[in-house]
């Protein structure tokens, strides 16, 4: 773990020496702030149990986060305990509040884990936070018969696809595309042993032509309908917000049926005038 900054450690000093407050006062500060948002009470709870984040965060240290980012999660976590506490269930603040610090800093752990997304519910945190530890001692156990997924999916009551999931997860930290495979400077990269599934670049403009010569066909063969046809197909195939045959006929002054034909007979006529230009020699 890198050495903590100086401001770190000033402020980690500063914290332990706040007041400890009694549960008389922690209760009459609480409920000052949930009756009256008395905001000086709030800062001074808040203050007396910073404590309590810099004492979570040091059980949080062997996940590789910054200790600072620990620490002021746990004070996010503080803040929201102070938020939801209820002076009158019987219970002391500080023990309230311990739940939300641990819950901010094992939320920020698992988003910072890896670039890949895990689980933030209840199986997941407790996969998580749990599995090393007891595939040590599964490891360790000789009369273990059973593969550890299997044994753990048991424990955890979780399926056992989960497990191996974050087994893998949990293997290693994400390891960068650039880096070398092996000690050779001129070794290829991880990222040279990725296949590259993209159409290649001659297909893809070949594509493109293909696309754009298709469009103009499309265009020539309904510019060249007659006027009611061309009409028609533009507003029930062509428009944003398409025209029912009802809404034309009405408006052309015809029946919905003879809008059908007409709608019919230029869809064919499009169609026949794409294929003769499909089917037509290429001039040299």
């Amino acid at each position: 773990m890198a050495a903590r900054d100086p401001y770190t450690s000033q402020y980690i000093r500063h914290t332990m020496g706040h007041e400890m407050l009694d549960a008389d006062t922690e209760h009459t500060l609480a409920l000052a702030w949930r009756d009256e948002r008395d905001e000086a009470a709030l800062h001074r709870l808040i203050r007396a149990y910073a404590r309590l984040a810099v004492s979570v965060a040091a059980k949080f240290r062997r996940y590789a986060v910054p200790f600072e980012d620990l620490i002021q999660q746990g004070n996010l976590g503080l803040m929201r305990a102070a938020e939801k506490y209820d002076p009158d269930n019987g219970a002391r603040f500080s023990t309230y509040a311990v739940w939300w610090i641990r819950a901010s800093m094992q939320e920020y752990v698992m988003r910072n884990w890896s670039m890949v997304r895990t689980g933030t519910n209840a199986s997941q945190k407790k996969l998580f936070f749990h599995i090393r530890r007891m595939q040590t001692k599964l490891e360790q156990d000789p009369t273990r018969s059973e593969p550890i997924s299997t044994v753990m999916a048991r424990e955890f009551d979780v399926p056992e696809a989960q497990v191996e999931i974050m087994l893998g997860r949990m293997s290693g930290q994400d390891l960068s595309l650039n880096t070398p495979q092996g000690p050779d400077e001129d070794g290829r990269d991880w990222l040279d042993t990725i296949a590259d599934t993209a159409p290649a670049t001659e297909d893809q403009v070949l594509g493109q032509m293909e696309t754009t010569r298709r469009r103009g066909l499309l265009h020539d063969a309904i510019s060249a309908l007659p006027d009611r046809e061309r009409s028609i197909v533009e507003q029930r195939h062509l428009a944003d917000a398409p025209r029912t045959l009802t809404e034309l006929g009405a408006e052309m002054g015809i029946s919905k049926e003879r809008v059908r034909q007409l709608e019919e007979r230029a869809l064919l006529r499009v169609t026949a005038h794409i294929r003769n230009h499909d089917s037509a020699p290429e001039m040299a």
